[in-house]
């Protein structure tokens, strides 16, 4: 792992988003202090906290396993972290019923672990971290053992949770949609190495490089790969020829004859009569989500995926039409984001 340097503020919501083996949950744990780092420096607050022991950090760590007590019930997993700190036994009962209460699980107080759905251990795990009241709440991919429609349900509640205590939380995903639904700020990484520092917002619309663009969005980002003409005005792919300058509304002299890769979202080509259109493809399969379809084409030789209305009446074989709006296209050189 390369250098890695960042800052979240006092109650923010933190992702730190990539591929797994990117060093995400490494991070994790050396804020925990799971692992030692080599060099640099962890500060919460004012104090550093690299040289002290996991239980001196004032941190609590949700684990992607839940990591409940199977002989215990609900009631003495969410105690047990205040017996250890050995907290007042009349306070204990009040701060369990209290985190109980703010996650709706004050029915289960009584049960054991292997009595309860994945949800429900879920908010048991999230509780046992609430009732500690930590500087810092650290979250290791908490939902990828729930199915999607449980994890869609738990990323609101999360967020609700988040608005309701303004907490410092530090979340580890490879899910875009988590990472997006719920990150104040996302830091993406990638083989170790910080790629983009921006709030949700910033990373989709303004990727600061081609592994940022790729990653982030569903289906994933249209690229196109060749280069400008002498004059900057066209784009050339292949065979394609494609006049970048009408999109961009500029002409790109600085980057004449040049490679350069073009990307474009699925959401921004628009499928029009291949009659009077910014480029062409013929269609190959339509993609039915119901609530979204997309169609897929080929384009020359590049292969491409648009999104299309739902009267569209698009079969493979079709011969359509792709226009693109004005400042919709992303140009990248070197692998890197060119600001137009």
């Amino acid at each position: 792992m390369s250098d890695i340097s960042f800052e979240v503020t006092d109650g923010e919501f933190c992702i730190l988003l990539g591929p797994s083996g990117c060093g995400k949950s490494t991070v994790l744990r050396l804020i925990a202090g799971l692992e030692q780092s080599s060099a640099g420096e962890i500060r919460i607050g004012a104090e550093r906290v690299d040289h002290l022991p996991p239980r001196e950090r004032d941190v609590a760590f949700v684990f992607q396993n839940y990591a409940l007590y199977p002989h215990m019930t609900v009631f003495e997993n969410l105690a047990f972290s205040l017996r250890l700190r050995r907290v007042a036994s009349g306070e204990i009962e009040p701060k369990v019923r209290d985190a109980a209460r703010l996650l709706e699980i004050e029915n289960l107080l009584e049960r054991r672990p292997q009595g309860l759905s994945g949800g429900q251990r879920q908010r048991v795990a999230l509780g046992r971290a609430i009732v500690r009241q930590p500087k810092i709440f650290l979250f290791d991919e908490p939902l990828s053992n729930l199915d999607a429609t449980l994890r869609a349900s738990m990323r609101v509640e999360l967020a609700r949770l988040h608005r309701r205590l303004r907490a410092t939380i530090v979340y580890v995903t490879h899910d875009q949609a988590e990472a997006l639904t719920l990150g104040e700020k996302i830091i993406v990484l990638y083989q170790g190495n910080i790629q983009q520092i921006g709030s949700a917002s910033e990373i989709y619309h303004k990727p600061a490089n081609l592994m940022v663009a790729g990653f982030v969005g569903s289906p994933q980002m249209n690229f196109l790969e060749g280069k400008l003409d002498e004059s900057g005005a066209h784009f050339e792919c292949g065979n394609l020829r494609l006049d970048l300058s009408s999109v961009l509304q500029q002409k790109l002299p600085q980057f004449a004859g040049n490679p350069v890769t073009v990307g474009i979202r699925a959401e921004d080509l628009q499928t029009v009569d291949s009659g009077a259109s910014w480029m062409s493809g013929e269609v190959e399969m339509v993609e039915d989500l119901g609530s979204d379809r997309f169609v897929h084409l080929k384009c020359d030789r590049v292969d491409l995926i648009a999104r299309a209305g739902r009267e569209a009446p698009f079969r493979a074989g079709d011969n359509i039409g792709l226009n693109v709006a004005p400042g919709q296209i992303h140009l990248f050189r070197d692998g890197k984001r060119v600001d137009l």
